[in-house]
């Protein structure tokens, strides 16, 4: 487990990214593609969040779910949602976790919306410009840096004003949200306790390049076998550039038979059992 119930001597901190399409159920995409790609629906969670959190919104569409009674908290999610959604895209699904986990506090930031040459230029929230999937289209991906930024000034703000460790912190997230947690959390000055991603990748790879000391962060990367849109194959390039060039020596990679690009509810009970 990267994150286990503690005594609430300091906090943890987990952050995720992913994506819902509407109430009870959620689907995950990498692109909005007209007519949308379809891509089977699973059902799971409903809004019934929890008696021992409260749940805000703020003008600029972040989410936070705390623990009513503040100092019962020993834990942070920070949860940024997929291309093209809002923090409400997984809402339901935090104020579910934080029923089973009553020490965590869930922050649900929203990307900003920017165009996205890969839809036709259409603007939407994106936390980096998505060219293409080759390796030469991803090299770049600009805003990623700014995004980045925002994630890693998250953790740090809750690490100033609770002292907690950066050891009992951990990122995470869905396709592209899950390579911009890939992203910061290998690149911190910090070591996290580890980073979860789902149906994601490496972006910006050549640019790219781990903090030392941070090798052996943990890393758990589930992935559909069926993904049509990120393919099983780019799961399985970006662990082979991972711990053959960028020296990280303790990825995993679960895949999931006849899972397309989303996540159900085998993965999220992994993601769970390993948070816990």
């Amino acid at each position: 487990s990267y994150l286990p119930a503690i005594n609430h001597s300091y906090p943890l901190m987990v952050a995720i990214t992913l994506r819902k399409f509407h109430s009870f159920k959620i689907l995950f995409t990498l692109f909005t593609f007209p007519p949308l790609f379809p891509i089977t629906v699973n059902s799971f969670y409903s809004c019934s969040g929890s008696s021992m959190s409260t749940t805000e919104r703020s003008g600029s569409g972040t989410i936070t779910i705390s623990p009513k009674n503040e100092a019962d908290q020993s834990g942070l999610v920070v949860i940024s949602h997929g291309l093209g959604d809002s923090a409400e895209g997984f809402a339901d699904v935090a104020e579910n976790l934080s029923a089973s986990m009553p020490y965590v506090k869930f922050i649900l930031p929203t990307a900003p919306t920017q165009k996205v040459t890969m839809n036709m230029g259409m603007p939407m929230p994106s936390w980096y410009d998505i060219i293409g999937l080759d390796e030469r289209s991803n090299e770049n991906c600009p805003g990623i840096e700014e995004s980045r930024n925002t994630i890693a000034n998250i953790l740090e703000a809750e690490h100033q004003s609770t002292n907690l460790p950066y050891s009992r912190m951990v990122v995470a997230g869905f396709s592209q949200g899950g390579g911009l947690s890939l992203y910061t959390g290998l690149q911190l000055q910090q070591k996290l306790a580890g980073i979860v991603m789902m149906s994601a990748y490496l972006p910006a790879a050549k640019k790219f390049s781990v903090t030392p000391g941070l090798e052996d962060t943990p890393i758990l990367h589930c992935h559909g076998q069926q993904d049509p849109l990120v393919t099983l194959a780019i799961a399985e390039k970006t662990k082979n550039i991972l711990t053959t060039k960028k020296g990280v020596t303790a990825y995993e990679l679960k895949s999931y038979p006849n899972l397309q690009h989303s996540v159900n509810l085998q993965v999220l009970a992994d993601v769970k059992k390993i948070l816990r």
